[in-house]
């Protein structure tokens, strides 16, 4: 994935390169290599942390736990990433989440630079009591690196206010005397967080597709009947009718995702498919969200994966297996799981038209490519899920002025901030023939190249 992210930075940088209004100061060989210097900078991160956490266990043992901080470029101001504990975490996954933190960061004009976290455990092979050892040992062994105006790390892929609220609590009680409301978010709002900050990026995804669709695609239903772009034709296909939906990741993003879709009266659509670890739900009539929202509550996060629960459960739904959603006959697919869900592998059987990213990378290069040809509609991961730094912005800002915005405050600066770019890129999305991932790294390489340029950072 991070190949794939440097070669789409790369495409980015070689249009601007060719577009004489952008750097004008730039010209002949000096702005050749200037652009050499952009690939160079942004291609790369600018500091990798590795440590092994020592953690002493409740049976008596020690462990030695990979975790990695990344910070990838701060042009734009502190570094900014969740921290992701998942048993599959790497080096090079950190690095490529942190990459894309800076251009979603760049995308929404959010002043931050990309960052991002990770510990390679599976959090539920824990206890309580560990997992908050865990926490600490993370904060003391990067403590030199994360700070309010240095590194603000958020919850992530199995971490969430109970994580950040310990690791808070661990950072204030090491640096004695100085700021420490800013320096996570992500936190409980007793603890100083935000309100609306655990529902920001699920409501951020669901909000895109909506966007786009009952607002953009309908106010311009007469421009779009003549035109030739294949993507315009295939979001007009799906104005003024009834749609179905399957989401992919019952988690945090994608259980408000599927909330949001299942309360939305813009748009006429019903969840007919949710998916976790475990299984695959379906209800060719629409599934009871709230129901299931209420089961996963109460057990461990997890979705009903037998008969006998769903009918405690009063949910009408058939269980399949958990890689079903990927391929069924459905109009939009949420993907709020893990990366590479689209790939190489199934990327022929995929039937959705639209394709809303909630999960960081979850379609590989040869998947984008392909159904990007086909017409088919991605709103990509940096555009639609970036609703959870947007609001740790704002979480952020509400810390270090020790003044809190109500709920309905923050997302109304949530949408119109999400708004705001949409309405910036949406014009050249179905003006031209770039896919709407490449129009976002070109807005994004463009801010940021901007940045680097003036800062002296290209000699």
């Amino acid at each position: 994935m991070e190949e794939q992210t440097r070669s789409i930075v790369q495409q980015s940088l070689n249009a601007l390169l060719e577009n004489e209004n952008f750097l004008t100061d730039l010209k002949g060989g000096m702005r050749q290599k200037a652009f050499t210097s952009l690939n160079s900078i942004l291609s790369t991160p600018n500091q990798i942390h590795k440590s092994f956490l020592r953690v002493p266990l409740e049976g008596g043992e020690v462990v030695r736990i990979p975790s990695y901080r990344v910070h990838h470029n701060d042009a734009l101001g502190p570094y900014k990433g969740g921290i992701r504990f998942h048993e599959t975490v790497n080096e090079e996954e950190v690095v490529n989440l942190a990459f894309l933190m800076t251009l979603k960061n760049a995308l929404h004009n959010v002043p931050f630079g990309g960052g991002k976290g990770g510990i390679m455990i599976n959090p539920k092979d824990f206890s309580e009591k560990e997992l908050h050892k865990i926490c600490i040992k993370y904060v003391r062994y990067f403590n030199n690196v994360i700070g309010p105006d240095k590194d603000i790390p958020a919850p992530d892929v199995g971490s969430g206010e109970r994580e950040m609220d310990w690791m808070m609590a661990e950072y204030k009680k090491i640096n004695q005397g100085s700021p420490y409301l800013g320096s996570f978010t992500g936190k409980s709002v007793e603890n100083g967080g935000s309100l609306g900050r655990r529902e920001a990026t699920g409501k951020g995804v669901y909000f895109t597709f909506r966007y786009l669709l009952n607002n953009y695609v309908k106010d311009n239903q007469a421009t779009f009947a003549t035109t030739t772009n294949p993507f315009a034709k295939t979001a007009l296909e799906y104005v003024n009718r009834e749609l179905t939906v399957a989401v992919q990741g019952f988690g945090n993003v994608g259980s408000v995702t599927a909330l949001e879709a299942y309360r939305c009266a813009h748009i006429q659509n019903k969840v007919v498919a949710v998916s976790d670890r475990n299984v695959t739900l379906f209800n060719a009539d629409g599934l009871d969200i709230p129901a299931l929202v209420e089961f996963t509550a109460k057990n461990k996060g997890d979705l009903p994966t037998s008969e006998d629960q769903l009918t405690a459960a009063g949910i009408a739904a058939t269980i399949q297996g958990r890689e079903d959603i990927l391929t069924m006959d459905v109009d939009v697919l949420f993907l709020a799981a893990l990366e590479n869900q689209l790939n190489d592998q199934n990327k022929t059987q995929i039937k959705a038209r639209i394709i809303v990213e909630g999960a960081n990378a979850p379609t590989t290069r040869e998947a984008d490519d392909y159904l990007s040809e086909k017409g088919v509609v991605i709103i990509p991961d940096i555009l639609a899920n970036a609703g959870g730094v947007i609001v740790s912005y704002l979480e952020w800002l509400q810390g270090r002025e020790t003044q809190f915005f109500s709920e309905e405050e923050v997302y109304n600066q949530l949408l119109a901030k999400m708004r705001n770019t949409m309405d910036t890129l949406l014009p050249q999305y179905f003006g031209d023939t770039f896919s709407l991932r490449q129009n976002c790294y070109i807005h994004s390489v463009t801010r940021l190249s901007t940045v680097l340029y003036r800062q002296g950072k290209l000699y």
